[in-house]
């Protein structure tokens, strides 16, 4: 996959894959929307002391830096399942500059997370846990169940096959009662799949340059 390193609008970095004509992230700012999408409307609404995360579409680590991040600040322990088909190598990942403007993280973290082996559970601090798998998401070997999931696949109609109903309906099967699915998506058909699956969903406003993003519950 190859890909072009660009700024965003918040300052921070992002991929711009050609071939597909997709960024990672928003133009309007990858840090930006990775916080509300992920952390507002995801993480900050698990009312746990523990709190267990899938991650579709690792890419650049944002947005387990900053749940990493956000974990510290509250007190809560993390256990962080990430899985990626296609990952940055050395030269892409140690250019991004999410630590420079977040500035309150120990500096290294994101390399760190970057160079941790894939397939092992890896401790970032003594209250956060995380496990990288390199494969297809329809492939992936979940230790547990999952409290909270951050569905960060490309957009749909570049996608596809990450958003079909079958894979949300393994998903389902994956979450605890109760837990979140979230996404920066609000597109209808992905909507309806997730409902006809047997999640609540609803519409939250989206971050910058989105009015809506998809948020949903597990029965």
């Amino acid at each position: 996959m190859k890909r072009e390193l660009r700024i965003t609008g918040d300052g921070s970095h992002t991929f711009y894959v050609g071939d597909m004509e997709e960024p990672y992230h928003s133009t309007h700012g990858a840090i930006r929307e990775s916080e509300h999408v992920f952390i507002l409307h995801g993480f900050r609404r698990v009312c746990k002391s523990f709190i267990s995360v899938l991650e579709i579409g690792f890419g650049t680590g944002l947005n387990m830096l900053l749940t990493f991040r956000e974990s510290v600040d509250k007190g809560v322990s993390v256990f962080y399942h990430a899985v990626e088909k296609y990952p940055l190598a050395p030269e892409e990942y140690s250019q991004l500059n999410y630590e420079k403007l977040l500035g309150n993280v120990p500096p290294g973290t994101l390399q760190k997370i970057h160079e941790a082996s894939w397939g092992e559970d890896v401790a970032l601090s003594d209250s956060f846990r995380f496990h990288k798998e390199h494969t297809d998401i329809r492939n992936m070997q979940p230790a547990g169940k999952f409290d909270l999931v951050y569905h960060d696949a490309f957009a749909p109609d570049k996608q596809p096959d990450m958003w079909t109903p079958h894979l949300f309906f393994g998903l389902y099967g994956m979450m605890n009662p109760g837990s979140i699915w979230v996404s920066y998506t609000s597109k209808g058909s992905v909507r309806r799949d997730l409902i006809s699956c047997g999640f609540e969903v609803t519409k939250v406003t989206g971050p910058p340059g989105k009015k809506e993003m998809l948020h949903a519950i597990r029965r």
